[in-house]
């Protein structure tokens, strides 16, 4: 494979690492549409429940649920790419090795 694919991969690799981060720091830009909606849906229904006086912990939980969720999911994204990363390299190792049998250089 050529250096290209590789780089490209880094550099995903490099913006995973930082949306999961800021899924730890509690920022909501790097959440998909789901997750975005469900967070959306608890602070809206706590919001609710704080202005009538009561206690807002299910909504919080549920917030820290969907933050959980995010941050697996960029791990799983995360590692993926870090095998599709290995798999090239592996891949652009044989592949230079097979030449340089062939060209008759060992």
């Amino acid at each position: 494979m050529r250096n290209a694919d590789i780089r490209r991969l880094d550099r995903e690799i490099q913006a995973t690492m930082k949306k999961l981060e800021a899924v730890r720091r509690g920022e909501w830009w790097p959440l998909n549409g789901s997750e975005r909606r469900a967070m959306a849906r608890a602070l809206a229904g706590g919001a609710y429940k704080v202005a009538r006086g009561r206690s807002a912990g299910r909504e919080e939980q549920r917030m820290d649920a969907t933050g959980s969720a995010a941050e697996i999911r960029l791990n799983a994204e995360l590692t993926a790419l870090h095998g599709e990363r290995q798999r090239l390299i592996t891949e652009a190792a044989r592949a230079k090795a097979a030449k340089k049998k062939s060209s008759g250089w060992f």
